[in-house]
């Protein structure tokens, strides 16, 4: 595919946004499957991580009083995807540049000069992942109550057979959606640019705000794709994400190249 047409840079220190189509969405998830199954296989190792992640979570989650966050914790873990993802999109680069790109690059992003930017985007998914826990939590106890529900079978049962269950459930996806819109948005293009290029945290968070307002449908498409791999992706019991998540990416990655002039 050809290069679209350019924009104007939002600020003089960001670079360029190019408009992009839903064509590019499929082109971007396209290359990523052949990086997936032609040339690294070998790295779904490396998204067996968030499999993992995600049965501690539910571990802690079935310990009744914190049972109420079981759904809040294994969802809000997706607010954690970029983040987990950026060693692939190390391999992507190095690939593109026809260098040496295996296994042991996979934590490069971490020794070199992309460290610094990535922990601090890193922390500040973290604490939206907190905020996002806190908020779910709160809307549980305005809708709910605090009391701690006996097992499983009763929390279920409130949840969908009261007005205050249903109350929770539309609060709740409610204030799921304004997150996750947030972490689409403020990291979509972050962290791959970081991987890519000597940028501060601030200037890459920026550039992604950018590249969604300049091609929001577009954006909100990738959104509900990335959403709809992840959900297929745990099933069943997360597994399906140590292939989903390599695939998202360096799908990523690919989106990233198609959408900032580097």
């Amino acid at each position: 595919m050809r290069s679209h047409a350019l924009r104007s840079a939002p600020a003089a220190d960001l670079p360029e946004i190019r408009t992009i189509h839903v064509a590019d969405l499929r082109w971007a998830l396209a290359q990523g499957w052949r990086d997936l199954t032609h040339k690294r296989s070998d790295l779904v190792l490396a998204g067996l991580f968030y499999p993992l992640i995600c049965a501690v979570a539910v571990y802690v989650a079935f310990n009744q009083p914190l049972l109420p966050l079981l759904f809040p914790l294994v969802a809000g873990l997706s607010i954690a995807g970029p983040a987990v993802a950026s060693g692939f999109y190390e391999i992507a680069r190095r690939e593109e540049e026809g260098r040496d790109a295996g296994w042991a690059h996979f934590f490069d992003p971490m020794r070199g000069r992309a460290r610094e930017p990535l922990v601090a985007l890193a922390f500040g998914l973290g604490l939206m992942w907190l905020a996002w826990l806190a908020v779910a939590w709160a809307i549980y106890g305005a809708t709910m109550g605090y009391a701690t529900p006996d097992g499983m079978g009763d929390f279920l049962a409130r949840v969908f057979s009261t007005p205050q269950g249903w109350a929770l459930i539309v609060l709740g996806n409610l204030a799921g959606l304004a997150f996750a819109l947030t972490t689409l948005a403020s990291s979509v293009i972050a962290f791959p640019m970081v991987v890519d290029q000597q940028v501060e945290a601030g200037t890459a968070i920026r550039t992604s705000l950018a590249a969604f307002r300049h091609n929001p449908r577009v954006m909100l498409g990738w959104g509900l794709r990335v959403a709809t791999l992840l959900a297929l992706g745990m099933i069943p019991f997360a597994i399906g994400l140590a292939v989903v998540l390599p695939w998202l990416g360096y799908a990523t990655w690919h989106l990233y190249t198609r959408t900032v002039v580097r």
